[in-house]
């Protein structure tokens, strides 16, 4: 009997692990985000915090708000009407550009979902 719930449930582990990338139609698109281009459809669907915090992990996502204040390294709180979120932008993802919290921006990242947080690792960062 023992052989028999071990066989099920590495079965449902496996399916598990098959599907984990699988985002679900009603995912946002993933946009070419790189420094060299490339083709972007055009329907880029902007999410809401309230979205993200709903949202598994490593799913891609477009937000837009303002960056409102600096936590630590790399690490500062973004909002928008939904709500406030922690974001990781890397050094080298800012491209330069000087942001305030008077600045609205539009995010291209991923949701970084832990145990007890959720956070958006930034790609991009488009000041508007």
């Amino acid at each position: 009997m023992n052989k028999i719930s071990l066989f099920a449930l590495l079965g449902i582990l496996t399916a598990g692990a098959a599907s984990a990338e699988f985002a679900g139609p009603n995912a946002p698109a993933a946009t070419a985000t790189n420094e060299r281009g490339g083709f972007v459809s055009g329907a880029e669907t902007i999410v809401t915090v309230k979205q993200v915090n709903e949202m598994r992990d490593d799913v891609p996502v477009i937000i837009q708000g303002k960056i409102i204040q600096r936590m630590g390294d790399e690490k500062y709180l973004f909002e928008d009407s939904t709500g406030s979120i922690t974001i990781e932008i890397d050094d080298d993802d800012w491209r330069g550009q000087t942001v305030s919290p008077a600045d609205t921006v539009k995010l291209y990242g991923e949701v970084d979902r832990g145990i007890f947080t959720t956070e958006i690792d930034i790609d991009y960062v488009e000041k508007l």
